[in-house]
Formats: C-alpha cells, sequence, structure tokens
C-alpha cells in the first residue's frame, strides 16, 4: 500500500491508471498521433485567422457605410455640395457599394489601406506608427494581471472558505467589474494629482522624446529602446508613465486570472495523487506550487486570447484616459472626426492582433495540454 502510494505521489495522475508492460508502446504511439494532431491542429487554426479577419473587416466596411459614404460623413457641413459630389467622384464613392468594397479588399491585399480624410494620413503609417504603443500597453497588463493573479489566486485556494478568501474573491469581482476609465481616473487622482508620485499622462516626457529621437533605428517600443541606450533616468522615465495605465487595464483581467486560478487550484488540490504526496508529510507550499499551479495555469492561458480582445477594447478608454498615443486614442479621435476610413484601418488592424493572439494561445495551450488537439 506504502508502494503505491509512492508511485501515486511521484508520477502524478497518470500513474493512478497504472498502464501495464504495454504502456510505453501504447504512450509511444499516443505520442506519433499527437504529433500528427498538433500539425493538423496548428494548420486549422492558422487557416482560420483568414476567414475571421474577413469577416469582420467586411461587417465594418459594410456598417461604416449605413451613415453614407466617408467623405460626406467626415467632411459634410464643410464642403459645398458641388465640392463634395467632386470628392466623392474622385474617391470613387459614387460607384456601386459592390464595386467599392472590392476595391477596398484589393488594397488591403496591397498594404493600401486608404487615406484619411481629416489629415490626409496614409492609414498605413498610423497603424505602423501608433500600432506599437498600444502593443507595448497590452504587454504591460498582461504582466501587472499575471502578477496580480496568480499569486492572490494560490492565496485564495489556500484560504478556501475563509475570510480571506472572501475578501480576494470580493477583491477579484470589483477588479473586472470596475470600469477601465474610472479605475485610470482615481489612480491619476491619488497617485499624480494626489501624492505626484508619478506622470499624470503620456507616454514619455517631452525631454525623453528628444532623447528618443537620437536613437537609429528605433523600435516601436519605448521600453526596448531606453534599454538599448543604457539610459537609466530614460528607463524610468518610460516606466513611470507605463505605471498607472497597466494597472488600469491590467485589474481588468487580473481580476479574472484570480478567480480562474482559484478554482482550478482547488480542484487540483483534492486530486488523489495530491492527498498521497500530502499524507507523505510534503508541505502544503510545495503542494501549491509543485503540484497544482501548472494544472491551474492552463485555463489561463486558453483564455489569453480572449483576455487580450477585452484589454484592447478596453485600450481605447485607457489610452484616452491617460492620452497614450496608441490605436485606441486614435480611434477615439477619429471617430469623434468621423473619419470613417481611419477607422475602418484601425479597427481591421485590431481584429488582426486579436486573431493571431488567439492562434498563439491556441498553439502554446495544445503543446502543454494535448487535449486542446482533439
Amino acid at each position: 500500500m506504502t508502494a503505491d502510494l509512492t508511485r501515486s505521489a511521484t508520477d502524478g495522475p497518470a500513474a493512478a491508471g497504472g498502464a501495464g508492460p504495454s504502456a510505453p508502446s501504447a504512450t509511444a504511439g499516443r505520442g506519433r498521433r499527437g504529433g500528427g494532431g498538433l500539425g493538423r491542429y496548428i494548420l486549422t487554426r492558422f487557416l482560420l485567422i483568414i476567414p475571421t479577419v474577413l469577416i469582420l473587416m467586411t461587417v465594418v466596411f459594410f456598417l461604416m457605410r449605413i451613415t453614407g459614404d466617408p467623405i460626406t460623413a467626415a467632411l459634410g457641413g464643410r464642403l459645398t455640395p458641388d465640392q463634395l459630389a467632386q470628392r466623392r467622384a474622385e474617391a470613387g464613392y459614387d460607384r456601386p457599394l459592390i464595386i467599392q468594397y472590392l476595391d477596398y479588399l484589393w488594397g488591403v491585399v496591397r498594404g493600401d489601406f486608404g487615406t484619411t480624410y481629416t489629415d490626409r494620413t496614409p492609414v498605413a503609417k498610423i497603424l505602423t506608427e501608433y500600432g506599437g504603443a498600444t502593443a507595448e500597453l497590452v504587454i504591460y497588463a498582461v504582466v501587472v494581471a499575471l502578477v496580480i493573479g496568480v499569486p492572490l489566486g494560490m492565496l485564495a485556494a489556500r484560504a478556501r472558505d475563509r475570510w480571506g478568501d472572501l475578501a480576494l474573491r470580493v477583491l477579484a469581482i470589483l477588479g473586472y467589474a470596475t470600469p477601465v476609465f474610472f479605475v485610470g481616473l482615481l489612480l491619476k487622482l491619488v497617485f499624480s494629482v494626489g501624492l505626484g508620485w508619478l506622470p499624470v499622462a503620456g507616454r514619455i516626457s517631452s525631454r525623453g522624446e528628444l532623447t528618443m529621437g537620437k536613437i537609429l533605428n528605433p523600435t516601436p517600443f519605448y521600453l526596448l529602446d531606453a534599454i538599448r541606450l543604457g539610459d537609466v533616468s530614460l528607463l524610468w522615465d518610460v516606466i513611470s508613465h507605463a505605471i498607472l495605465p497597466a494597472i488600469a487595464l491590467g485589474l481588468l483581467t487580473g481580476g479574472i486570472f484570480l478567480r480562474l486560478v482559484r478554482t482550478n487550484m482547488i480542484g487540483t488540490l483534492e486530486m488523489p495523487y495530491v492527498d498521497s504526496a500530502r499524507s507523505r508529510g510534503v508541505r502544503e507550499s510545495r503542494l501549491t506550487t509543485r503540484h497544482a499551479l501548472r494544472p491551474a495555469l492552463i485555463p489561463i492561458i486558453t483564455v489569453m486570447g480572449m483576455q487580450i480582445a477585452m484589454m484592447l477594447g478596453g485600450a481605447v478608454l485607457t489610452e484616452t484616459t491617460f492620452e497614450w498615443k496608441g490605436l485606441g486614442y486614435m480611434l477615439a479621435e477619429y471617430m469623434t472626426a468621423r473619419d470613417y476610413v481611419a477607422v475602418q484601418g484601425i479597427v481591421m488592424m485590431l481584429a488582426v492582433i486579436v486573431a493571431i493572439s488567439n492562434f498563439l494561445v491556441d498553439v502554446i495551450a495544445a503543446l502543454i495540454d494535448p487535449r486542446v488537439r482533439y
């Protein structure tokens, strides 16, 4: 009996099944089939990116045309009817809608997303110039969400049904139920206006922008460029501007991660192989970190793509609140100006980011948990 318990605790749940002498060959066969299954799974998920982006791009295109053509929406009231008609003819908006749609698709294939009507800027330039800022903010927010959600979820699982667990669950609900813009304004009032510890807005200071301008071949990420320069003051300038926006956006997902980790760790800690290890005197802290943490992280990875989509939606409010000039900030600006060509291009780029993120998350989940492939 003791030997069985020892073997169960050492090998984990798989050992409880007690496969006989034929187990190695069966496992090898499953591994060979899993390899092929993994390849088909990755290819299928990758090919699904195309129809996903195409459907969303089509929906956005036709929704933008409900109120009329983009030129009338952006410049109506500022040009005479004759001037509007001339501009519409030059842009091809006097042609059938299906022809306009096919022309737009062909332009997207060639990397041409059109030109804004309010400031005559190529949409492709907007995407490349401001896309890095949004990607950097989302990465910061994911780090904040993991730092908050995983450790607190572990604590909540270990303190199950006690006051600490209750407090953390309430905190999690507040995290994902409180509007992002409200959290952002509250953080600004406390840490920027009240205490004066952190900058109130922007992505970097004016002095930092001058220093960044000296970098040859800059990347879209200020943090990487500051590290490349080796300037400690510039590095703190970048980090200090990112702290409050990252917290405001990361709390939304951090609360969800907390609940996921708590729920899954409670289930894992009740597994027979964990009970066997506990009966042999293994410390609770070791059981939590070595036996229960990894299975609890798998659901976080599987929902990460959805959370990135939520973060991109929240980035519009976060970037507007903190004047963080990324795609969300520019989307709000062009929506106010009713420049639907710019809105269309930005929304499509966000859709591509979400689709690629979901693909990468699915691949990682399939590598960690083979059951996902089938």
